[in-house]
């Protein structure tokens, strides 16, 4: 004892640390149960129609807690992280996009970044779609980028990795319904597009399985020719023979949807109602009235049925087809010009291709 210490105060000190030590427990063990019950409440910040939050690549588990607190999309960054320290989740919180839902309470956040169940949505790119309207889509939907989209699809590296021997992914882009994360890297969504066109090809037509790329280029443009001619599918492979036919004489293939394809696509311009002789006279390498034989890429990106119809043409002496009737879509097939000319009293006027 020190002097001057009054008689017995060690003893009361040491008969009070218990009680000093439980009361030290029962604050730790009161702030760990509000810790808890912040995670077991639901924020009243997150709107009725749920929001999207988006964990970004390297993001420390402390900044992610503290976005979603200034968000208001948890009660507690401090309970959130020390959720994250019990579970070991300071790392293995995933990049992406994600739906978070009213009712959601902070425990259910934490799960739902660390398992990585991005917020998808349904896209749906037609058949005949080019490149250029597939990236307005997607950006449209908020999947992804439209220049990232556009620049990936025009990367030669990114090309070559997945087998395209052309300078764009155009005609490679299989168009279908596509359940999507949102805020997608443009070559994730261009490299996801270009494997199903692969997947369904060789599903749809297993003769391209070990063709030559340049040989299977080929193929897809006219396909993406037929693409934008037919409309009734049961003609796709009548018409791939007219235009198989006309390649093997060196007929120039007169397709008005590569014309088409030059007004909206090359030159920016509306879709025409009508072609005139001004349009079909146009010098561009793409317009097949002008020049002999394919043009230098694919002028869309075809379906199923457009690809089937070049792999599977109808054997016939047909050179010509005319569109018949606009409103049914059916077209008149003729083994000669003069058959031809005089099938065009009988159509009803309109541009053949979707």
């Amino acid at each position: 004892m020190k002097p001057g210490s009054p008689p017995g105060s060690g003893l009361k000190a040491f008969l009070l640390l218990p009680f000093f030590l439980a009361g030290i427990a029962i604050l730790g063990f009161a702030a760990l149960l509000a810790v808890f019950a912040s995670l077991d409440a639901p924020s009243e910040g997150i709107p009725p129609e749920g929001t999207l939050f988006t964990v970004s690549a390297g993001e420390s588990g402390a900044r992610i807690a503290a976005r979603l607190e200034e968000s208001r999309l948890i009660r507690s960054a401090l309970s959130f992280q020390a959720l994250l320290r019990i579970r070991n989740l300071q790392t293995s919180l995933k990049t992406g996009t994600y739906r978070i839902e009213p009712g959601m309470r902070g425990r259910d956040v934490l799960e739902l970044l660390a398992s990585g169940r991005q917020a998808l949505v349904r896209v749906t790119v037609p058949e005949g779609t080019t490149m250029r309207r597939t990236a307005d889509i997607l950006a449209d939907a908020g999947v992804t980028d439209r220049g990232d989209f556009l620049a990936a699809a025009r990367d030669p590296v990114l090309l070559a990795s997945l087998g395209i021997q052309a300078e764009t992914a155009e005609g490679y882009l299989f168009p279908d319904t596509y359940f999507l994360p949102l805020r997608t890297p443009g070559a994730e969504v261009v490299t996801l597009m270009v494997r199903a066109f692969r997947a369904r090809l060789a599903e749809g037509v297993p003769e391209s399985l070990g063709m030559d790329g340049r040989e299977l280029h080929k193929r897809v443009i006219l396909a993406s020719i037929v693409e934008r001619e037919y409309r009734v599918p049961e003609e796709a492979p009548r018409i791939a023979g007219v235009f198989w036919n006309r390649l093997r004489i060196g007929m120039a293939l007169q397709s008005c949807a590569t014309v088409v394809y030059v007004i909206t696509e090359i030159q920016g311009k509306k879709h025409p109602e009508v072609l005139y002789n001004r349009d079909i006279e146009i010098q561009h390498s793409f317009n097949t009235y002008i020049h002999p034989g394919l043009p230098p890429a694919p002028i869309s990106n075809p379906g199923m049925t457009a690809l089937q119809a070049v792999f599977r043409p109808e054997p016939s002496k047909y050179l010509y087809f005319r569109l018949l009737d606009a409103r049914t879509g059916r077209h008149y097939f003729s083994e000669t010009l003069d058959e031809h000319i005089r099938a065009g009293a009988l159509a009803v006027k309109g541009i053949g291709g979707k």
